[in-house]
């Protein structure tokens, strides 16, 4: 493992990372805007879910096999950009109708547990279709493993847990931030119109995951 001050650093860098804006904030917000703080803690639960599927793959190598393959990046780089371009043209193609935002409407939705479900599977799918996360990875966390240390892939997983742990501050922090801006009536009255910046803010991620080249290369 690395010494206190390495530790410290790797925290403090995976925070930054966590606080800057993409797909997975975006899907966080938007569901905290919709649904609540509840509906975007599960969301970054998913989102959190996904990092651990990478962390794990990466772990027993298969990011970097994914890494060396223009195949296999191409084909979890195009899966990943046709979900995120679904979710976009599903926000533009949104009901018109006026979203409900009375406190026992909010309820309602946050506590359906099918609708949690479908919201944590959506930021796992977010997250784990993304292949330049599990790039990420492959490229961040190998910086801070001693070169001498006995099993490297153990320690790659501890830290890549300190990670997502981490992690789940901040996207609560997200969720906490975006449910007290609904609270306010302009978010309110223009949830529509949010609706539709978000689709357009996934389509554009998706197009351009789909045209990112591989990192390694």
């Amino acid at each position: 493992m690395p010494d206190a001050q390495q530790l410290l650093l790797f925290m403090a860098a995976g925070v930054l990372l966590n606080l800057t804006p993409g797909p997975d904030v975006l899907y966080i917000v938007s569901q905290s805007l919709r649904a609540g703080v509840r509906a975007g803690v599960v969301a970054g639960l998913g989102i959190t879910a996904g990092c651990f599927v990478h962390v794990l793959a990466a772990a027993a190598g298969l990011s970097a096999l994914m890494a060396a393959s223009a195949s296999a990046f191409n084909l979890l780089k195009w899966a990943g950009a046709a979900y995120l371009l679904w979710v976009g043209v599903r926000l533009l193609l949104a009901s018109s109708q006026a979203v409900r935002w009375g406190a026992a409407s909010r309820t309602r939705s946050a506590d359906q547990e099918g609708s949690l479900w479908k919201v944590f599977r959506g930021g796992f799918l977010t997250n784990v279709l993304n292949p330049k996360v599990a790039i990420f990875f492959l490229a961040f966390v190998p910086q801070f493993i001693a070169p001498g240390s006995g099993n490297k892939a153990l320690v790659f997983v501890l830290l890549g847990t300190l990670f997502n742990i981490n992690s789940v501050a901040v996207n609560c922090g997200w969720a906490l931030a975006a449910a007290g801006m609904a609270r306010h009536g302009t978010v309110q009255r223009g949830m529509q119109w949010l609706d539709r910046v978000a689709g357009v803010l996934f389509i554009a991620f998706g197009l351009k995951l789909a045209l990112a080249d591989n990192p390694t290369r």
